[in-house]
């Protein structure tokens, strides 16, 4: 065999054992549903919910076998953060289930809190009950439609939220109805006078500067959360952010509760920053112009 051609085929064996399923996978669950491919399985100690192919970029929720309430994900240790600008949120909007992690945690966290969560998958509210353990009652209500509909029925009847989190994302990003500057103003009409926003994004994502210019149109300046791998968190509170001693004084107060997640403010604190890291200049997504065909997804 030529040197050439002994290359090529010792790369793709390499190729082949390096896409090859784990033998350590055990799979759970596969469905069709109307939006997406869903994939349910267990691997290295942790049960997780995949939209296309099982792989570190597809994860859409992940628990720990060994300690379910504990997060897997940095992004949802970060949207947490959010209960450092407002630590006692009574009426709460988390648009995107997943696998309810978070408003299973933000209920067992504030008892007086009503949480509505926004789904636009049945699927996905089925296997989120099924295999990680989300139990909605009548405290956590579950609403099966888009997210933008819920939010201007919401804003239309005089809804308001101490918090909301926008954590939807398809099988490749954020909807890109979900991106505009029109869908952000619909949101914040929905926050109380103090309530606070936090989103979840990319930080590798092409669209990375028009999400940041957009975000600051609407909102103002915010808290950039931002991981060397891919998420970065928005939050901002619609009076205005608060001062770096009062996030420490309510992270202190919560301390205690965080670090049943997993985390604490050793951690959390050093990624809130109001540096601006995106070119100014970028275009604001608009209903008009919102091309996440385009600039989508990571780079």
């Amino acid at each position: 065999m030529r040197p050439g051609n002994r290359l090529n085929a010792l790369l793709a064996l390499f190729a082949s054992f390096a896409t090859a399923p784990s033998a350590a996978m055990t799979t759970l669950h596969t469905e069709k549903s109307l939006y997406r491919n869903i994939l349910v399985y267990e691997e290295d100690g942790q049960r997780c919910m995949s939209f296309t192919r099982r792989d570190q970029t597809s994860r859409q929720s992940c628990q720990s076998l060994a300690d379910p309430e504990q997060f897997v994900f940095t992004y949802t240790r970060m949207m947490m953060g959010a209960l450092y600008l407002n630590p006692h949120p009574r009426q709460i909007l988390i648009v995107g289930l997943g696998g309810g992690v978070l408003p299973t945690a933000l209920a067992r966290m504030l008892p007086d809190a009503r949480i509505d969560v926004v789904e636009i998958d049945p699927a996905v509210v089925k296997v989120a009950r099924q295999f990680f353990g989300f139990n909605p009652d009548q405290r956590v209500q579950v609403f099966e439609e888009d997210g933008r509909v819920f939010v201007k029925r919401a804003g239309k009847s005089g809804r308001r939220y101490d918090l909301i989190m926008l954590d939807a994302f398809d099988h490749q990003y954020i909807p890109e109805h979900l991106l505009t500057q029109e869908f952000l103003s619909e949101v914040k009409a929905l926050l109380t006078a103090d309530g606070v926003l936090a989103a979840n994004t990319f930080s590798t994502s092409r669209l990375y500067h028009h999400e940041s210019t957009t975000y600051q149109a609407v909102f103002g300046p915010f808290y950039n959360l931002r991981v060397k791998l891919k998420n970065r968190i928005v939050l901002t509170r619609l009076d205005g952010l608060p001062a770096r001693d009062a996030i420490a004084a309510n992270a202190t107060a919560l301390e205690e509760k965080l670090k049943l997640l997993g985390f604490g403010a050793d951690w959390l604190l050093p990624l809130f920053s109001t540096e601006r890291d995106w070119n100014p200049d970028a275009r604001i997504l608009t209903d008009q112009y919102s091309p996440s065909n385009l600039l989508n997804a990571a780079d």
